[in-house]
């Protein structure tokens, strides 16, 4: 948990919140990351740089902001218990100007270099292959104990940028004793006894109101499932490296993740991966976000420039 969350600037801060430019906001933000949903960033003001913001103004009830909480929560409480290291985390609610009531993920801010898609630029080619052996270890604890007979299973998004190395430093060299940090805390994907406790429709808000009939027939459900399946979210680890620019380590990455499925990962009974999956799973995953994200460009246009509405949402680059 952390203690050092100003919950009154926070508020004044979502008051002078400008989405569409948050470094023009009566008090500015610096964005530091994109996900594919979100955009993560640091309010700029002397003492609050230490802390990185995910801002999600998609919850209509009290009640729905309850149970996200609860399941927050529950969910970072399960990473650790499994052996799963994640930076200091909590959520704060906050009053809206308008809109959807908002809630902010908040959470330790690592040196940004220790984050897993830079860390590729930079380690040696041995130490990549040592970071991605690590991660598959980490995913191996949530699998095991998806596997345990406990009634939940958890979902997780093993994509490189949610990994970091906590105890980066100049000069840094990944090892055994490096101390990796599962970072994607705010979407907490977990079934119990088969049910997913998580309301998708919350993930729907914030795609554009003519496309979510066409994303709940389509895409909803592979999104929500693909996160518990071992050979998926290693896929989409893999095929990370072609986003990332780093292409070249992909057939090393396949070759040790068949390994490790063949060895470690035999009791999941996991067919091998080749290099045309991991090439077609990119192309496809890579058109569909592209897609989505121009489609939610042209609803901010037209609620902006057409209906002279407001756009709540801060759009990821």
């Amino acid at each position: 948990m952390l203690d050092k969350i100003d919950r009154e600037l926070l508020q004044k801060f979502e008051y002078g919140l400008n989405p569409q430019k948050p470094e023009t906001s009566a008090i500015p933000a610096q964005i530091i990351g994109y996900g594919e949903m979100s955009t993560i960033f640091v309010i700029k003001v002397p003492g609050q740089e230490s802390l990185a913001y995910k801002r999600l103004p998609i919850f209509q009830t009290t009640e729905e902001m309850d149970k996200y909480e609860r399941l927050f929560h529950e969910y970072g409480k399960l990473l650790g218990e499994i052996g799963l290291n994640t930076p200091p985390f909590d959520v704060v609610r906050v009053k809206p100007r308008e809109g959807n009531l908002v809630m902010y993920n908040v959470q330790a801010r690592l040196d940004g270099r220790s984050i897993g898609n830079k860390l590729i630029q930079t380690l040696s080619d041995d130490g990549v292959m040592t970071l991605f052996r690590m991660i598959l270890a980490e995913l191996d604890k949530v699998f095991t104990y998806n596997e345990s007979g406990s009634g939940i299973k958890i979902g997780i998004d093993g994509q490189i940028s949610n990994w970091a190395a906590a105890d980066y430093k100049g000069n840094f060299k990944i090892g055994t004793d490096t101390k990796l940090c599962y970072i994607d805390t705010s979407t907490p994907l977990m079934k119990r006894d088969g049910i997913e406790q998580i309301n998708p429709e919350l993930f729907m808000r914030s795609a554009p109101s003519f496309l979510r009939w066409l994303i709940r027939l389509t895409f909803l459900n592979e999104v929500m499932t693909r996160y518990y399946n071992f050979r998926r979210v290693v896929m989409d680890l893999i095929a990370n490296f072609y986003k990332e620019q780093r292409p070249e380590f992909i057939p090393a990455l396949i070759a040790e993740a068949n390994r490790f499925f063949a060895g470690e990962g035999k009791k999941f009974n996991i067919s091998p991966i080749t290099e045309k999956e991991i090439r077609d799973y990119y192309r496809e995953d890579a058109m569909i976000w592209r897609l989505y994200l121009g489609l939610r460009r042209l609803d901010r246009f037209i609620h902006l420039r057409l209906l002279n509405k407001p756009y709540v949402y801060i759009l990821p680059g």
